[in-house]
Parts: structure tokens; C-alpha cells; sequence
């Protein structure tokens, strides 16, 4: 399946986006001093399940995000002339000739 460059960079951006959000509600959710998440100093379910929470939707966050990134990243190496494949040994001269002659088959 090929993403498209505006769905690529949305998810990226969500992936961002879920960090930012949840790293400042666990933040928020340590410092709470309203009793919600600490009674006597003890964590309290409701700790738990926001933690919980903000775990999955770290993880999500995370997969989505390099979803996009690899959409995007997909999108610029398509972009590039002769790009070569990422991680792949660079072409010798012999391999750009063949290259060349089958082209002009």
C-alpha cells in the first residue's frame, strides 16, 4: 500500500502530536494534587488507568508516527533521480552500462 504525501505527513504529525499531548497529562497526572491520582500518598486506580492510557497511546502514537515517517521518507527517495535503495551497495560501472543497455532495448 502507497501512502500518499499528505496522509504520510498527518500521521507523523499525529505521532508528534500523541507525545507531546500525553507526555504533558502524565506530567499533569504525577503532580495531581486534587486526591484523584494519590490518596495518602498511594497511587489510586484512577492513576492506573490514565497511566495505562497514556502508555497505549504512547505505543500507538509511536507506530503511527513511523507509518508516516516512512511515508514521507518513501516520497522523498521517489523524488531523488537514480535514488538507490536505502542500505544498498552503491552501482559499479558494469552495473550502469547493463543498466543503460537494457534501457535502450
Amino acid at each position: 500500500m502507497k501512502l500518499s504525501r499528505p496522509v504520510s505527513w498527518f500521521l507523523l504529525a499525529f505521532g508528534v502530536w500523541s507525545w507531546v499531548v500525553w507526555t504533558t497529562f502524565v506530567k499533569n497526572l504525577w503532580k495531581d494534587g486534587s486526591g484523584l491520582a494519590f490518596d495518602d500518598g498511594e497511587p489510586t486506580a484512577y492513576f492506573w488507568v490514565h497511566l495505562t492510557l497514556a502508555i497505549v497511546s504512547f505505543l500507538l502514537g509511536t507506530a503511527i508516527g513511523l507509518i508516516g515517517l516512512r511515508g514521507v521518507r518513501a516520497h522523498r527517495a521517489a523524488a531523488e533521480p537514480d535514488a538507490a535503495e536505502p542500505g544498498a551497495a552503491p552501482r559499479t560501472a558494469a552495473e550502469e552500462q547493463k543498466t543503460e543497455e537494457q534501457k535502450a532495448r
